[in-house]
């Protein structure tokens, strides 16, 4: 049996779907803190059981028997370590054999003030002796997508990236890497360093959104300060903004890319391509 945590949510939801295409339902857990959220998966034979990470009493139930546990990071920033702490600690009471974490691409020395929570998590799971694989996942290209439309309105890709390559991939691409590891045998011990196989600039982005939208759209490059503006004025949460805009920062710096291909080793076919991510962006 196999327990995925946050699987009310974009990942957690992808990763079922590519786990349902080998084991049957009844053997998938989805641990939500809000069953209500996830309804139709109950529907569709999946175990649904409640598991919030700030009440840990209820993670033990939500482990009961399982053998392989996914720890989905967690979305509040800031609170992840104690978290991700009280499910590690239930892991290890039930016995769990496998568990599983989405990390942040080469967190151990990451640029990115994003990677600190996954650096004190990764320590707490070796810290714990539960048997343990890292999905170090890197940048997911929807990321970028979502700012598409903006993109188009103004003519303008904003960022603080500089030059830096940024090698992302789709969401589904690392939850179809997530269900292969949990798939398969002696995975304990591993770290995956997971990217898409090809990289770009955010120059690169505009240039792929003018082509294929047909408008002109450039990129323009803006000190830190002035992008967490932008996206704050554009509506954004400051914490988002925040993340958003030290998180191009770590990728002028190099944070963001890798060439290893271990992703789409892992998944067994090339990782979605960003012309593919702006078309469907733009369907």
């Amino acid at each position: 049996m196999v327990v995925i945590t946050g699987a009310s949510g974009q990942l957690g939801r992808l990763v079922i779907e590519a786990l349902l295409e080998k084991l049957p339902a009844d053997e998938i857990v989805a641990a939500v803190r809000n069953p209500d959220k996830v309804a139709d998966l109950a529907a569709r034979g999946i175990q649904v059981r409640l598991a919030d990470y700030d009440q840990p009493a209820t993670l033990a139930a939500a482990f009961n028997g399982a053998d392989k546990l996914l720890l989905i990071s967690a979305s509040e920033v800031g609170r992840r370590v104690p978290q991700h702490r009280a499910v590690i600690e239930a892991a290890k009471a039930a016995g769990i054999r496998l568990l599983a974490y989405t990390s942040l691409l080469h967190a151990d020395t990451s640029p990115l003030q994003l990677a600190v929570e996954h650096q004190e998590t990764e320590k707490l799971i070796q810290a714990s002796g539960l048997p343990a694989v890292i999905l170090r996942n890197g940048w997911y290209t929807e990321n970028y997508m979502a700012g598409i439309p903006a993109a188009l309105q103004y003519g303008v890709v904003l960022g603080s990236a500089g030059q830096g390559r940024i090698a992302s991939a789709a969401r589904a691409d690392y939850a179809a890497a997530a269900a292969a590891v949990l798939l398969q045998e002696n995975q304990a011990g591993l770290i995956y360093e997971l990217a898409g196989e090809a990289s770009y600039t955010l120059s690169e982005l505009a240039d792929e959104i003018a082509r294929q939208s047909g408008q002109a759209v450039v990129y323009q490059d803006l000190p830190e300060s002035e992008f967490k503006a932008a996206l704050l004025e554009a509506g954004l949460p400051d914490f988002l903004a925040t993340l958003l805009a030290e998180s191009d920062v770590g990728a002028s710096k190099g944070g963001l890319f890798d060439d290893g291909r271990q992703l789409s080793a892992l998944i067994g076919r090339p990782s979605t391509t960003l012309a593919q991510s702006v078309r469907l962006a733009l369907s």
